[in-house]
């Protein structure tokens, strides 16, 4: 599959190559070495100052990517091809933006001689990083003054083989716990993250624990064999659209699953409980949204009579994790395309996969009981904008060699997503892009009714009924 065409022999374009090193110079002297490939090379670009005028292999550095502009106006330059593999996505969208105003082709180079002869298939395009994609700099933490909680003791982790919480196992295995208990129904994934951790934490005793959390009778045989001090609650169900097919499945793993972990911690004496959530259980429109406000809504109940501190971490999106948006954009453009997004002006929260990990664990060490932490995720970020970002970062040119198509919205999805409701006020921790809020006070008899009348209908399989359910205990707690 041929994405990025050969250049007429007959017509021999002025080229710049963009970055004076390695990358660059073995794009030259391929260039060099098959003149049929239709370029002319005109010179170097590069922001490396000590460079400046400056030859390799013949051809000088004439230049900054402030000057493409003009270089491109004065010498009639044709093409760029953009030769630096390591460079941020900011520093490749400012040298993208550089080229489209001087309206020359150019190319980010992912291989040397397959893409300027035209061969580029789907194994060699540009790996894009995820980090590329952000458009804010990533959140750090300081691990090792805030996260003394987690050293020496006992931490279990649910949905341990899933995208956050293989993560989390990485992050924590860091802080040097005595055991971490790997939690999880898939025996795949768990057998995955249990060889990769033993690997990397030959130091750290590690346990991979086959076990659903909606199986009550083995999570409370594991509570009490292992007696965790910590619980970090990463298992549930997260994909929009499936979820309003199957509301049933959010009834049992997103909500009688939480119920089962979290009365399981309190029975167990667990000091700290912190359990994952969504921006999608804000001002719920779907199913997965509402089963995971309803989880929230479990740990504000614990948390108001258990003398374990139950907290909740809230964020959005996850780039990279599985089944989410950017994997998806990245085999369309293996394809060819086309990209497919759902709306032009849609917009999400995102984070990368490590930042999400990172503020799970911090939001253990700033939590006293009944707080939700929210991350300052930077301005919302138009889903058309990633899409281009994506494919221009992957080496090629939105609508000319990747098509995007618009789909509209699914059913269950917003426009816009929220991390907090109009009633929420947030304050500030101890790290300056972590937010808290204190959750509302939930009664407890009437949140259990409501959770086995839920689970009588899951069993049964009466979706319908579900739904109605859902909005019945949405409309019982309307500030969320």
């Amino acid at each position: 599959m041929k994405l990025v065409k050969k250049l007429p022999e007959h017509k021999r374009a002025k080229t710049l190559i963009v970055g004076a090193g390695v990358g660059g110079r073995m794009v030259v002297k391929e260039i060099q070495f098959h003149p049929e490939l239709g370029y002319e090379i005109v010179g170097f670009i590069d922001d490396d100052q000590k460079k400046l005028h400056r030859r390799f292999h013949g051809v000088e550095v004439i230049g900054t990517v402030f000057d493409i502009p003009q270089i491109v106006d004065r010498l009639g330059i044709k093409a760029a091809i953009i030769c630096i593999p390591s460079a941020s996505g900011e520093i490749n969208r400012n040298i993208v933006a550089k080229c489209e105003e001087s309206g020359v082709d150019y190319r980010i180079i992912p291989g040397v001689f397959e893409i300027l002869g035209g061969t580029v298939d789907v194994s060699p395009i540009r790996d894009v990083d995820v980090e590329d994609l952000l458009r804010r700099p990533p959140v750090t933490v300081n691990s090792k003054k805030i996260l003394a909680y987690l050293s020496n003791n006992v931490v279990l982790v649910t949905g341990a083989g899933g995208s956050i919480g293989s993560e989390l196992c990485r992050q924590i295995c860091k802080i040097r716990p005595r055991q971490i208990l790997l939690l999880g129904h898939g025996e795949n994934s768990i057998y995955q993250i249990n060889r990769e951790l033993k690997a990397s934490y030959p130091h750290v005793q590690i346990e991979p624990i086959i076990c659903s959390v909606v199986d009550n009778v083995k999570l409370n045989y594991v509570m009490k064999r292992y007696r965790p001090n910590v619980v970090f609650h990463a298992a549930a169900y997260k994909h929009v659209p499936l979820m309003q097919d199957f509301p049933e499945e959010c009834v049992k793993n997103n909500i009688i699953g939480t119920l089962n972990v979290v009365a399981a911690a309190d029975k167990y004496e667990v000091k700290k409980f912190v359990s994952i959530s969504t921006d999608k259980a804000v001002n719920c429109v779907n199913n997965m949204g509402i089963s995971k406000r309803i989880a929230e809504m479990i740990i504000q109940v614990y948390s108001g009579i258990s003398r374990a501190e139950f907290m909740i971490v809230r964020f959005g999106n996850v780039l990279g994790s599985r089944g989410s948006v950017v994997p998806l954009f990245k085999e369309q453009i293996a394809r060819g395309g086309p990209v497919t997004v759902t709306h032009p002006e849609m917009t999400r929260f995102f984070m990368t996969t490590p930042e999400a990990a990172q503020l799970v664990v911090q939001a253990g060490a700033f939590g006293k009981g009944g707080d939700v932490f929210v991350l300052d995720m930077g301005e919302p970020v138009k889903m058309l904008d990633m899409a281009e970002d994506l494919i221009r970062l992957s080496g090629f040119e939105p609508y000319v060699d990747i098509p995007i198509e618009f789909i509209g919205i699914r059913p269950g999805e917003k426009l816009h997503e929220e991390l907090l409701t109009a009633q929420e006020g947030t304050v500030a921790t101890k790290h300056e892009r972590i937010f808290q809020t204190r959750a509302e006070v939930v009664d407890k008899e009437s949140l259990m009714k409501d959770i086995e009348e839920l689970k009588k209908l899951a069993v049964s399989v009466k979706r319908k009924e579900i739904v109605e359910k859902f909005s019945e205990i949405l409309s019982a707690h309307q500030s969320h």
